[in-house]
């Protein structure tokens, strides 16, 4: 482990993904084959299904013969953004200063104004993929508003504000808040639980993305006092806590195809809880963090910090469940010193075993076979946040 540079692996990612233009290929943009859109299959729900996985699965990159190109997207840039926001905060060198808001500029293109004349909320921005996406449960065209993204970019101009007072980034995280508040559907809605949807298309109940909503809910009410934003933030962590197993684990969603336990969709919640915690005045989790917390730690990660993809299988070993551990684990070291340790151990685990000389990490490491496929999103912008929040945590302690 003490042969692991985290600060010059992370010089190098930077510098690969800047060199890339912050753009790339992604495991889920395999329907913007030119190819297969110039065949009459878009138009069926199972073909584009089964063509989206069959590009993601394969263990060669087939994107260049299918002609999909690279690009840019909104939650990888914000992504990269709030790595280097994390870097300023420990170094405090204007270099990641100017990174952080020109990634920003970047990301504040991305943004989809809604307009809807009928609603009664106006001035609403989200953010979306840029990719057509099918998934077992809806279809979600290209550059539609999304929870995900929005949540992300929200995060990042928000911790922006906090450290810079650029008075444009406060207003994107109240207009996201309003997308959240009047675009999104209440799946769930009662006098104390609410599941916000995944899009405005669909009425899934899927945990890690209410809770996501529910973040960007609180953190606008912290710009501008909005008791309103607190209450429905509070409601959605409410709805998730409600659905947590006896054992701590949640599942993904409440369909029966959504009931799998896997390693970063449950760092994402106990994320998203504890820091609600933090953010709505006087709501409390702890115990539902506690149980949570320690299912995971104790079922996801092996002794030399191999992070496994589910509770009970550990192939396929996924760079996304790496990272978004590394991240969760250093802020939740805050409540249990179990964590800041494992998240070196999985860092130094991902950098000998997932790393490519040029600089890049690779997607997976399954039985037989390294995927190397380089995903700016999935794979990169994603460890990049991880190294700088892990050496952030460093810094402080």
């Amino acid at each position: 482990m003490n042969s692991v540079n985290f600060q010059s692996t992370y010089n190098e990612l930077f510098a690969y993904c800047a060199a890339e233009n912050f753009a790339g290929y992604d495991p889920f943009d395999g329907l913007n084959s030119r190819i297969f859109q110039a065949s009459p299959l878009k138009y069926s729900r199972l073909a584009r299904l089964a063509f989206l996985q069959m590009v993601k699965r394969s263990a060669v990159n087939l994107r260049p013969a299918l002609k999909i190109e690279k690009g840019i997207n909104a939650k990888g840039i914000a992504l990269f953004a709030l790595a280097e926001l994390s870097r300023f905060r420990a170094t405090y060198k204007p270099e990641h200063a100017e990174n952080a808001k020109n990634l920003l500029k970047i990301l504040f293109e991305q943004k989809i104004p809604i307009q809807n004349p009928k609603s009664k909320i106006q001035n609403r921005t989200a953010f979306g993929y840029n990719f057509d996406w099918q998934s077992r449960v809806f279809f979600a065209p290209r550059g539609t508003p999304t929870i995900v993204p929005t949540a992300f970019a929200a995060q990042a101009f928000a911790e922006s504000y906090r450290l810079f007072g650029e008075e444009e980034h406060r207003q994107i995280v109240l207009e996201t808040a309003r997308f959240v508040e009047g675009d999104l559907q209440r799946s769930v809605e009662n006098e104390t639980e609410i599941c916000f949807s995944y899009t405005p298309l669909d009425s899934t109940k899927i945990y890690n993305a209410s809770l996501l909503a529910a973040e960007v809910l609180a953190n606008a009410a912290e710009f501008n006092a909005d008791k309103k934003y607190y209450e429905l933030a509070e409601k959605a962590a409410r709805f998730a806590i409600n659905q947590q197993q006896e054992n701590g684990a949640w599942v993904y969603g409440t369909q029966n195809v959504q009931a799998w336990v896997d390693n970063f969709h449950t760092a994402y919640v106990l994320l998203s809880l504890f820091r609600l915690q933090k953010l709505i005045p006087g709501f409390r989790c702890d115990e539902a963090i506690r149980k949570g917390l320690d299912y995971w730690l104790e079922n996801f990660f092996l002794a030399d910090g191999t992070p496994k993809y589910y509770d009970r299988e550990t192939y396929p070993i996924d760079i996304h469940s790496a990272s978004a551990a590394v991240v969760a684990l250093c802020e939740l070291n805050e409540r249990d010193a179990r964590c800041l340790p494992l998240a070196e151990r999985v860092a130094g685990w991902t950098i000998r075993n997932m790393r490519d000389a040029a600089g890049y990490f690779y997607y997976q490491k399954r039985r037989e076979k390294i995927v190397k496929t380089s995903f700016i999103r999935w794979s990169n912008a994603w460890t990049l946040f991880a190294l700088a929040r892990l050496i952030e945590a460093k810094s402080e302690k």
